[in-house]
């Protein structure tokens, strides 16, 4: 195109505002608006308004569009915006979207709180859920939460409701006397155990032999009962594995100190054997054709066991017991906060592990209906493997005896604690929490949060939850389904179950 083209071009462009060629940007904008307001004036005239008074701002009335929607091209109707399709099935949706696709699990149970999410009543019981809910195969329940996110008063509160469903609770160890109150409240039993108080249990206890169990093959199950007991006694305070010789010697003075007992009509005691593994000769002369001197090999096994008879922990284990065991009662707990809360925990984790042999004796009967056993404080049996074995056992147990076990800590953390990566005591500890069913996690630090989601499978926003939950408000997993759920306490059950007291 020629110059004298390109201008006659220009010229032959029509525009309302006639600017002469060559004004600049400036000029053209301003002549533009002087030409808008002129317009306005002439309009605001024509429409019989008074002149001498300037003209208001146009209102521009607000974009309504019709029930249809926005019209036009903007709309994208008419097929005009294509989006790939996208399906999932409700497992995937769960997963991608924890809490907002989630159901519930009834209304058949005992009343926890309120469904955050949801809005609505949250209630939970682990035998009623089970064979019902797809995944949910025991009873077990693990709950864990830092110190003063209300973790005690969950465990204590749904303890005492499921009283009311007909249901029992055992307590084989309060190290901080804390269940004391809650079994005194309900008409229950609560036995302190301690240097210098009355109260005594033989760990060495027999059953009530069942009816449907021949007398033979009972006395078999407590033989091996008892020997489980005091292979986990020696465990503990050697610090290490028994020798074959040392399983042999156990042996041989259980044998010796039952007969003898039989004869005399009395139940063995914890003495009886330690006296036995004491005397070399008898040993072996009850060990008759065994090769070996099993008194030299049993030196150490009677000093551990002395402990327990003359030791620091005397006068509670070495004497027939005070106290039934009353399978009508609605609570039992035994109260070990006498034994102190320092360093050195083996004490603690000896009387436990005498106790709950005690317990145990007294609820093999699968006839005994529905039962909750907690285990309060939970992490600071991790580091011994001979108690994780025993409570290993009565994990597996627990359906065909119709017992739910419950296990407190305070972090994911605390399991790991039982041992390094591949050891005995690592497996125990991560095989009790396979065994769980129903995981409840409070809040958990920050430097927590890595530990929980590894062991628990927790997706990032699970992980995320829990690292900003309020008081008394947890993550529930059951069976590979999320809640969070918000515990409520009623008045009463608040200043019962009230840790805090000293510190107000």
């Amino acid at each position: 195109m020629t110059h004298r083209s390109a201008r006659r071009a220009r010229r032959a462009s029509a525009s309302p505002l006639f600017t002469p060629h060559g004004t600049d940007r400036a000029a053209r904008r301003a002549a533009r608006r002087r030409l808008a307001e002129a317009a306005a004036k002439a309009r605001y005239a024509s429409a019989g308004h008074p002149a001498g008074r300037t003209p208001a701002e146009p209102e521009i009335p607000p974009a309504v569009y019709p029930a249809g929607g926005r019209p036009g091209a903007a709309s994208a109707r008419g097929n005009r915006l294509k989006l790939p399709a996208h399906r999932m099935t409700t497992a995937v949706a769960a997963g991608a979207y924890p809490f907002l696709a989630e159901g519930g699990l009834g209304a058949e149970g005992v009343y926890i709180g309120r469904d955050v999410h949801a809005e609505a009543s949250f209630v939970f019981d682990p035998f009623a859920l089970y064979g019902r809910v797809e995944g949910f195969t025991n009873p077990n329940v693990l709950l864990a939460g830092v110190i003063g996110q209300g973790k005690s008063a969950l465990a204590k509160s749904f303890a005492l409701r499921s009283v009311a469903f007909g249901y029992r609770v055992y307590v084989p160890c309060d190290p901080k006397g804390e269940w004391t109150p809650v079994a005194a409240a309900l008409g229950g039993t609560s036995v302190a155990l301690g240097p210098g108080l009355p109260g005594r249990l033989n760990p060495l206890d027999a059953a009530p032999r069942p009816a449907s169990v021949p007398e033979a093959d009972w006395a078999g199950e407590v033989r091996k009962r008892r020997l489980l007991l005091l292979g986990s006694l020696a465990r503990t305070v050697l610090g290490r594995d028994l020798l074959p010789m040392e399983h042999t010697a156990l042996d041989i003075a259980l044998d010796a100190v039952v007969t003898r007992a039989a004869d005399s009509g009395r139940t063995p005691l914890l003495g009886d054997i330690a006296a036995a593994l004491n005397s070399p000769d008898r040993l072996d002369e009850a060990a008759g054709l065994v090769s070996g001197r099993l008194g030299d090999a049993a030196r150490d096994l009677a000093h551990a066991l002395r402990r327990l008879v003359h030791g620091d922990l005397a006068g509670m284990f070495d004497a027939p017991s005070t106290v039934a065991f009353d399978p009508a009662s609605p609570m039992l707990t035994i109260d070990l906060s006498r034994l102190g809360g320092g360093a050195d925990d083996t004490a603690l984790v000896l009387a436990m592990t005498c106790a709950s042999a005690w317990m145990e004796s007294a609820l093999t009967d699968p006839r005994g209906g529905r039962r909750w056993i907690v285990y309060d404080e939970a992490w600071r049996l991790m580091r011994h493997p001979g108690l994780l074995q025993r409570m290993q056992a009565q994990w597996k147990l627990s359906r065909g005896l119709g017992i739910a076990n419950l296990m407190v800590i305070h972090r994911l953390s605390d399991l790991l604690t039982a041992g390094d990566a591949g050891s005995r005591g690592r497996a125990l500890a991560e095989g009790l929490l396979a065994d769980c069913s129903t995981r409840i996690i409070y809040r958990q630090e920050t430097d927590q949060l890595h530990a929980a989601a590894t062991l628990l499978g927790l997706t990032s926003v699970e992980a995320e939850a829990i690292a900003h939950l309020n008081r008394g408000r947890g993550l529930w997993k059951v069976a590979g389904r999320s809640f969070v759920v918000q515990h409520l306490l009623h008045a009463h059950e608040r200043a019962l179950f009230d840790t805090d007291a000293r510190m107000h």
